[in-house]
């Protein structure tokens, strides 16, 4: 445990905090006993009263700098491999990434109907940039925390799919291309479409609409809240194992296996995750293009 002064719902609750900058509103007290002054304050959130305090007025900064700087691993290690590949014997890195690609493409193949060249290189990002997110999970809970803490930052989540900021906004980006694409590709037929089905009545328009916006809205959600919900359960499932070292020694070992067979089990979920993210994004994304 970080801390042998914390119990076991306190080591919890600290791992779960987000590293957050925000607003907090005039008249808020502060963790030391201060009061926010007239016009609020930005600050770094101490605690989860200062974090529900910020409200709307308040980032992740941990989850964004996570996902940004993952992503642009993701961009350095593909554009070194697309430097890398040449006629001659391919490196093993360039067989890796080739194999990707080759699985992506496979899938887009199989799965998208129509005629569009974003949505290979789309789903193609999603799944790896997914992956890096949750492969996040695997490192031990406490080493890159404390690691922060020596260098006096208080929190710090490392897994930006344990966020729903992060996989909501993601299914959200996702939604708006379907929209995009269903007025582009269907025009009006997209108006008829959520009119006229399942019922082809006029008559029934109204129950119509109702039903099929609230399917077209239920995608976005389900898209990034199972990606959200699957990666929150395995970390708090790695967190209350390594909670387990704070107990005693003679827990260390059982514990310490736990968390070998919790990871080797859960980077089939990592994986499985970030495929059924971009698989439902292809198929979201097919059935923008198809015209009824």
């Amino acid at each position: 445990m970080s801390g042998e002064s914390q119990t076991i719902s306190e080591y919890i609750v600290h791992h779960l905090t987000n590293l957050t900058y925000g607003k907090l509103p005039e008249g808020t007290v502060r963790y030391d006993g201060s009061v926010v002054s007239e016009g609020g304050q930005w600050t770094i959130a101490h605690g989860a009263d200062e974090i529900s305090a910020m409200g709307f007025n308040a980032i992740h900064v941990d989850s964004l700098a996570w996902s940004i700087g993952l992503g642009a691993i993701f961009c350095w290690l593909f554009a070194k491999v697309a430097r890398q590949a040449t006629a001659g014997v391919p490196t093993n890195l360039v067989n890796f990434a080739e194999m990707i690609v080759e699985f992506v493409e496979g899938t887009v193949k199989d799965t998208f109907h129509g005629r569009n060249p974003l949505i290979a290189p789309l789903s193609l990002t999603i799944f790896c940039w997914v992956f890096l997110m949750n492969l996040m999970d695997i490192i031990p809970v406490d080493i890159i925390p404390h690691l922060f803490m020596m260098a006096g930052v208080e929190y710090q989540k490392i897994v930006p799919s344990t966020d729903p900021n992060i996989t909501m906004g993601m299914a959200i980006g996702v939604f708006v291309l379907m929209l995009y694409y269903s007025i582009k590709v269907k025009g009006f037929g997209f108006v008829k479409e959520l009119s006229l089905t399942p019922f082809n009545h006029p008559a029934f328009i109204p129950l119509n609409l109702f039903m099929e916006i609230i399917g077209l809205l239920a995608k976005p959600f389900s898209l990034g809240l199972r990606l959200f919900g699957n990666m929150y359960a395995g970390e708090i499932v790695f967190i209350l194992i390594a909670g387990l070292f704070g107990v005693g020694w003679m827990w260390m070992l059982p514990a310490a296996l736990l968390q070998i067979g919790w990871a080797i089990f859960h980077i089939l979920v990592i994986t499985l995750q970030a495929f059924i993210f971009m698989v439902l994004t292809i198929v979201y994304l097919s059935m923008a293009h198809e015209d009824h």
